[in-house]
């Protein structure tokens, strides 16, 4: 392995506390619409779920790096707020899928066209960090 520099580990410190100011900066995006920062990453994990269906409560226990009772209890005090709403999948009355609610889909695309904003405008920073 090779020796690594004070610019090595200049970059690293750039880095962490890059992510750290963006995921304060989400937090405070989230709260100024009324969500928690769970609540913002299980509506973008059900919106960005790439399945045929809507993601069944595993599928976001994966996304999100919950356990699936946990994401399970997500899920329902996101239901209750009106954000999301379930489903039992047809083809398999045991897994339950999520879908978000028209006030959830608002509350989505209110955050998402800030966050990438964000990230197109941090993108040559990182750049730096790696060249």
């Amino acid at each position: 392995m090779e020796q690594l520099t004070a610019e090595d580990y200049a970059h690293l410190l750039a880095f962490r506390t890059g992510l750290r100011r963006f995921l304060h900066w989400s937090q405070s995006q989230a709260r100024a619409v009324g969500l928690t920062a769970a609540q913002h990453q299980l509506l973008l994990a059900i919106k960005g779920h790439r399945g045929e269906h809507g993601p069944a409560i595993g599928d976001l226990a994966g996304y999100l790096l919950l356990r699936p009772h946990s994401a399970a209890e997500l899920v329902d005090r996101a239901a209750a707020a009106g954000l999301v709403e379930r489903w039992n999948d047809a083809a398999d009355g045991r897994i339950t899928r999520v879908r978000l609610t028209a006030a959830g889909e608002e509350r989505l695309s209110q955050l998402a066209a800030a966050h990438l904003a964000e990230l197109q405008r941090l993108a040559p920073v990182l750049d730096q960090l790696v060249t």
